[in-house]
């Protein structure tokens, strides 16, 4: 394969996760009456998908070094397209939360190997740069999932978002089975034995390069998903946002995520990782801070959350490639096992920070934005005080 279409493919499998949580984002408050539920249960369909995305981690990323990517790749997608048909005929809330807890799971897979090829494929440092690219391509599909799920919800009901989570998987699935060849250069035959297993996992939580890449996605990854969980409800009821244009604002945010990328790779080129996380983490905290902030002084409508939200939005932009990458460059015989650790923990930390803001929710903005800026205390924390005693360049 060449980088070109490495890239491409990378974009895809990155690419499902924040369509999956966002093209139905729009539609979440009509889905809450049309299935007879309150907030938070409907809530649950989109963190219980990533809590089982983060857990099923820990099981595709040894089997992918053990079997390799590609029948991994084969197996999640698959069963990715059929749990996105099942969310989308469910008749009860219940219904629906198993099946895109399933499809959290499967889509696991992609993620995983996703991260792995990287390694795979790429040096530590230009893993780094193939990255922000690869979530350069997620940041196109971020921002055409709103706005796309905004209009759908409009047009043709909440159960059509879910459907355009078929198309997608299929066209995936297809691209994957017609141009990925393995990257894997050596199957680990041992891979899923329990001690072998144990002892690679111990190896990597006992890596202190490890924790400070991970934690640094995970808190940059849970600041965004505190937003993301909530502020369907804050711009649609609190703001009175009319859905197709809530698409706009979560557009908005996207294309400034994208320009963080671009200056993702500009940075490490010309001053290396560490500065281009201490200028990442700057933009963080500047924006989680102020968005806090201007609600605690009781400002509030659109502008006084989406201005922050860019800025925010460009800081992790640039986190993301360094923090996702970084966490599994020590690793490149378990380069599976290392992606499934952080993004596991990535997904927890979602999954903690979601389900605070729904319990918490009160009728204001409040809850959602005290959270953002929590978490973006804590990235600034990691990119300054711990990550430059872990890495020189």
């Amino acid at each position: 394969m060449t980088p070109p279409l490495v890239i491409l493919i990378l974009s895809l499998l990155l690419g499902m996760q924040p369509l999956t949580s966002d093209l139905y984002l729009p539609a979440l408050p009509a889905l809450t009456d049309s299935l007879g539920t309150t907030l938070p249960r409907a809530q649950l369909s989109l963190t219980a998908m990533l809590l089982a995305f983060g857990a099923s981690q820990l099981v595709w990323g040894p089997l992918s070094d053990r079997f390799g990517r590609r029948p991994v790749l084969l197996a999640g997608l698959a069963g990715y397209v059929a749990a996105a048909l099942g969310s989308a005929l469910a008749g009860s809330i219940e219904a629906l939360v198993v099946w895109r807890a399933l499809q959290g799971a499967c889509m696991g897979a992609g993620t995983v190997c996703a991260r792995a090829i990287v390694r795979d494929y790429f040096s530590p440092t230009e893993g780094a740069r193939a990255m922000s690219k690869g979530l350069t391509g997620l940041g196109f599909s971020a921002c055409l999932g709103p706005l796309v799920g905004g209009l759908i919800a409009e047009g043709l009901g909440w159960r059509a978002t879910l459907l355009m989570l078929v198309v997608l998987g299929a066209i995936i699935l297809f691209v994957v089975a017609r141009y990925f060849e393995e990257t894997l250069p050596l199957r680990d035959a041992d891979a899923l034995r329990p001690r072998v297993l144990a002892r690679t996992a111990g190896g990597i939580l006992g890596n202190g390069d490890f924790w400070a890449f991970a934690l640094l996605s995970a808190c940059s990854f849970g600041g965004l998903f505190c937003f993301l969980s909530a502020s369907s409800y804050v711009f649609i009821r609190i703001l009175g946002v009319a859905p197709r244009y809530y698409g706009l604002v979560l557009l908005v945010m996207m294309i400034f995520y994208i320009k963080g990328t671009v200056l993702c790779r500009y940075l490490i080129l010309h001053g290396g990782v560490v500065r281009a996380l201490r200028i990442g983490s700057t933009f963080s905290l500047c924006g989680g801070t102020l968005m806090a902030g201007l609600a605690l002084a009781g400002v509030s409508n659109v502008w006084a959350i989406l201005i922050p939200a860019c800025i925010f939005n460009v800081g992790h932009g640039i986190n993301q490639p360094c923090g996702q990458s970084g966490a599994i460059a020590p690793f490149p015989r378990v380069a599976g096992a290392a992606s499934a650790l952080s993004g596991c923990l990535m997904m927890l930390t979602a999954f903690a920070s979601g389900s605070l803001v729904g319990a918490l929710m009160d009728g204001t903005a409040l809850p959602m934005v005290l959270g953002v800026g929590g978490w973006s205390v804590a990235v600034a924390a990691v990119a300054w005080g711990w990550i430059p005693r872990r890495v020189r360049a």
